[in-house]
């Protein structure tokens, strides 16, 4: 079989609300994802034994660390169909940032799930992939998925929502990382909020979705800021560019995304925080995830 190959998306959360930290060790949280048309690339073809390679522009980053999603995602799905653990050959090509809020481990893992069932022909539906893909943590089944959700829960309660238009934006990560366990603890420490689910837009038209996203918050923006004051910086540079209407921080940072109203004017930003910031990471992107 020829290798076999596919995109592994970055995870955009469009508004992230978390609530307090539970006795069960988790926070309840409330977020509308979709996913961007740029991300990781990850490949796989049959061989003898499991392993996995890692380059790109961020594989040195990565380290031997990030390299256990996909590995683990594997081998669990060796377990859950009882072939034991897979015989792959997986490369992966790290194209986003490490530690960026726009999970890419969790969306490397669920890449390589869905591409090694069908190099190994697997007799495994959707249902049991995504449970499979939950070894990874509550982002692993919604980037099994990649597509629009409203996330409930620890993130792992899932309804998509196929309405939300294709939005114009930019991604920009200032070059430095936010570990989420940080984040979170530094959330922790302040007065809180709740995993409040805002009702959806009466509208679903791109002006509509915008301005009601303007009235929704990530939670982790102020405690990831205070961590990481580079990402205060990125928030500013883009909320300075021409014609963004909305300016926010994904997960637990340190990319921030900008939303415009037309593909041309998210172009334009995009070159124009390329040229400012020649250190940073700068992407034009369609969000959706259909």
């Amino acid at each position: 079989m020829p290798t076999l190959t596919a995109l592994a998306p970055a995870k955009i959360n469009l508004f992230l609300h978390v609530g307090r930290l539970e006795a069960d060790g988790y926070h309840p949280l409330s977020s509308l994802v979709a996913f961007a048309d740029v991300g990781d690339r990850v490949s796989v073809e049959p061989a003898d034994r499991l392993s996995l390679s890692v380059d790109g522009p961020y594989g040195a980053a990565l380290g031997a660390e990030g390299d256990n999603l996909i590995l683990r995602a594997l081998r669990r799905l060796g377990e859950a169909t009882g072939g034991g653990e897979p015989g792959l050959a997986v490369r992966l090509d790290k194209r986003l940032p490490i530690a960026a809020g726009l999970g890419g481990g969790s969306s490397d893992a669920g890449a390589a799930l869905k591409l090694a069932r069908t190099a190994l022909g697997l007799k495994i539906d959707d249902a049991d992939l995504e449970t499979v893909a939950g070894v990874v943590g509550a982002d692993g089944p919604m980037c099994l998925r990649m597509r629009t959700a409203w996330a409930e829960g620890r993130g792992d309660v899932l309804i998509d929502e196929p309405r939300l238009p294709s939005l114009s934006a930019v991604l920009f990560n200032p070059g430095v990382p936010s570990p989420t366990g940080a984040v979170y603890r530094a959330y922790d420490a302040g007065s809180g909020a709740a995993a409040d689910r805002p009702d959806a837009p009466g509208n679903w038209s791109t002006t509509a979705v915008i301005d009601w996203l303007s009235r929704q918050r990530n939670d982790l923006e102020a405690p990831a800021v205070a961590l990481t004051p580079a990402i205060a910086e990125a928030l500013h540079a883009v909320s300075a560019t021409a014609d963004v209407a909305l300016t926010r921080m994904s997960g637990s940072g340190a990319t921030v995304f900008g939303l415009y109203p037309t593909d041309a004017a998210a172009q334009t930003a995009a070159a124009a925080l390329a040229a400012r910031h020649p250190n940073g990471w700068v992407r034009f992107t369609r969000l959706s995830g259909q």
